[in-house]
């Protein structure tokens, strides 16, 4: 899946893994559970989510593309060329091709981070919702604490499926409908230069 559910589910219920954990000093422990790469899964609005992530994630790899393809052009140019060029031209074209490359990796690595951004800001409207369902059920029942099954962490190795509010947490979801999808990401503009069809 493209949306990373299982970074962002960490993040999501380790805050309220142990919420109201303080208050049940003096009550009952009441206890249920949660799996959160189901929710994420399964929430409304996930999958126009990851729709909309993949329709703006085309741009950041078309523009990649075309870098990485400029790049074997120059070098198979090169490759092809080297025999016949003296010393000189050699380490002049090969200082450029190590240019390209380096601006290339730079370009990869801000896109990476623009990528990521932008899925943070599409699953982050989702996560809300869903953490605001469950703090709801939390506080409406008295549960001292909600564990989460469902995180690369957890640490509950059987429980009572009587237990188990990951089905109560989706229904309610699905009544409330999608939250509010999150703007549209801007235009990205094209990398300078590495596009360009190389020089001979």
């Amino acid at each position: 899946m493209v949306l990373q559910i299982r970074a962002a589910s960490l993040a999501l219920f380790g805050s309220i893994v142990f919420a109201g954990a303080a208050s049940a000093q003096a009550a009952p422990i009441k206890l249920g559970y949660i799996n959160s790469a189901q929710l994420l899964q399964q929430a409304p609005g996930r999958a126009e989510a990851e729709a909309q992530f993949e329709r703006e994630v085309g741009a950041y790899r078309q523009q990649l593309q075309r870098m990485n393809d400029s790049l074997n052009t120059l070098a198979t140019t090169f490759d092809r060329d080297a025999p016949k060029l003296g010393s000189a031209s050699r380490e002049v074209r090969g200082r450029a091709i190590r240019a390209r490359e380096t601006e290339y990796q730079t370009r990869a690595r801000d896109l990476d981070q623009r990528m990521q951004t932008r899925q943070a800001e599409l699953v982050k409207p989702i996560m809300e919702r869903v953490q605001g369902v469950i703090e709801a059920i939390r506080n409406e029942d008295g549960y001292s604490m909600i564990l989460d099954v469902g995180s690369q962490v957890s640490v509950v190795v059987a429980a009572d499926k009587r237990l188990d509010l990951t089905e109560r947490v989706l229904a309610r979801l699905k009544a409330a409908g999608p939250p509010a999808a999150a703007p549209a990401g801007g235009v990205v503009p094209r990398p300078a230069g590495v596009t360009r069809p190389p020089t001979r």
